[in-house]
C-alpha cells in the first residue's frame, strides 16, 4: 500500500508533459487492446507499443531502484517484441 501511495504522490509531482505522456499511453494501451479492436493487428500492435512507452518512461524515472527499472525495461522489451510479432 505504501508503494501505491508513493507512486501516486510521485505522479502528482511530475511535470505536465510527463503526466500527459503517461495518461495518453495508458489510455491508448487499454482502448486498443479491447475486444472491439481485436480483429485489427495494427491497433493491437499500437496498444503494445503504447504499453512499451509507458514501461520505458517509468523505467527511466525509477532507475535509482535497479530491480524495478530492470523489470520495467524487460516488460517494455517484451511489449516491443509482441508488437512486432503481431503485424
Amino acid at each position: 500500500m505504501q508503494r501505491i501511495k508513493f507512486m501516486i504522490k510521485q505522479f502528482l509531482t511530475e511535470p505536465l508533459w510527463f503526466k500527459l505522456l503517461i495518461s495518453a499511453t495508458l489510455l491508448t494501451s487499454v482502448v486498443f487492446s479491447s475486444s472491439y479492436f481485436s480483429n485489427h493487428a495494427y491497433f493491437q500492435s499500437g496498444s503494445k507499443l503504447a504499453a512499451a512507452i509507458f514501461f520505458i518512461s517509468y523505467g527511466i524515472k525509477l532507475r535509482r531502484s535497479r530491480v524495478t527499472a530492470v523489470i520495467l525495461f524487460t516488460s517494455a522489451a517484451v511489449c516491443i517484441y509482441l508488437s512486432i510479432k503481431a503485424i
